[in-house]
């Protein structure tokens, strides 16, 4: 796999000192945050995205492992959209696990996952995406859609995914960033600390969720920041793909395969 070029993202620093949360954070129950506007998490998503994060999703698909048969596991699963997105290459994926701490998200989810049939091998766990319940060596892809950023200790997930992954299989994090052109990230900046807050304020009934929400991706590592996290935990091949001019950054990372322990 082919890394893009790192490039800087110039006017996103300030803010992100400014703001970044607490260490700790979401280990202290920033799940609970996504329990008060799961009622409106995937409405927002597709109105505030203008319907990118479906898009971002599908390429997700285009960089899972080959083979048949596959064993795929959702950290922060949410309301359960990586696993139907799964469902559109069902006959590569025998089983899909969804991870997630927000009781009420998991609830959304699963109504998904019913409603689509989905029952026979697709299934959603209540677990810590940092500490999972499952043993090393038992998944042949990992996914994690918005959410790592959430995590109190990005690299100890990363980890845990290392660990749960097949030798030869793949680690697919799909992460929030900001644009790399100038003139581009000046309006989304704008967009993203003062029109996203309102809006899903206004439709969630909780402002500081989504205040929350530009706060955490401006802060969390980028690009080859967040790749040089990957291969620490002990990924090869490690890449990033911008999409959407750099709104979002697909990252993959693979387990070594055994003949090379």
């Amino acid at each position: 796999m082919v890394s893009s070029s790192q490039h800087r993202r110039p006017d996103a620093e300030p803010q992100a000192r400014a703001t970044r949360p607490e260490a700790g954070a979401a280990n202290g129950g920033e799940w609970r945050l996504f329990d008060r506007i799961a009622h409106r998490y995937d409405l927002l998503n597709r109105l505030l995205s203008a319907r990118q994060d479906v898009l971002w999703r599908n390429r997700v698909l285009r960089r899972l492992p080959a083979g048949d048969d596959l064993r795929v596991l959702d950290l922060a699963t949410g309301t359960g959209d990586m696993l139907l997105t799964l469902e559109k290459v069902r006959d590569r994926v025998a089983v899909g696990v969804g991870v997630d701490m927000s009781s009420q998200m998991l609830k959304r989810g699963r109504r998904k996952l019913d409603r689509r049939g989905l029952g026979a091998g697709f299934s959603m766990v209540r677990a810590d995406a940092g500490q999972t319940p499952f043993a090393p060596d038992s998944f042949d892809a990992v996914t994690m859609a918005f959410g790592i950023r959430n995590m109190p200790d990005a690299a100890a997930c990363l980890a845990e995914i290392h660990r749960l992954l097949k030798p030869g299989g793949r680690a697919l994090v799909l992460e929030l960033t900001t644009p790399t052109h100038r003139r581009l990230l000046q309006a989304y900046l704008c967009y993203f600390r003062h029109i996203l807050p309102r809006i899903g304020g206004l439709i969630s009934g909780d402002r500081e969720a989504y205040r929350y929400l530009n706060r955490s991706v401006e802060a969390f590592p980028q690009d080859e920041a967040f790749c040089q996290l990957m291969k620490d935990a002990g990924f090869q091949g490690v890449a990033h793909y911008p999409l959407s001019c750099g709104a979002a950054t697909l990252y993959a990372g693979d387990k070594r395969p055994a003949a090379a322990y």
